[in-house]
């Protein structure tokens, strides 16, 4: 078993000055924490993997090729591979983990 902390999970990305920390990486999978603050945008490219996002914390909207919904604490949002999408109008400090299949390269 692996099991994690999200404070202890943001306090380590916050030490490495990063938006996204990778915290798990199986054959099939891969599981980060991604934050990005309020107002801040969002560089994001098309990855090569299926994502699943899960809002853990803070407001904005998701834009995925061309749908765009609201986002909040508990949100669960899929992003197909090769597909546009950005977080953006954030309201609110944005803390997601991020489910990578396969692994992000």
């Amino acid at each position: 078993m692996k099991a994690f902390r999200l404070d202890e999970l943001e306090a380590e990305r916050a030490a490495n000055d990063g938006a996204y920390l990778q915290f798990l990486r199986e054959r099939n999978m891969s599981v980060g924490l991604y934050a990005i603050d309020a107002g801040a945008h969002d560089p994001q490219q098309p990855h090569n993997q299926d994502e699943v996002y899960f809002v853990v914390s803070g407001r904005a909207q998701i834009t995925v090729g061309l749908e765009t919904t609201h986002v909040a604490r508990g949100s669960v949002v899929y992003v197909p591979a090769g597909v546009a999408h950005k977080f953006h109008h954030i309201s609110e400090d944005l803390r997601v983990l991020v489910v990578f299949s396969p692994p992000e390269s």
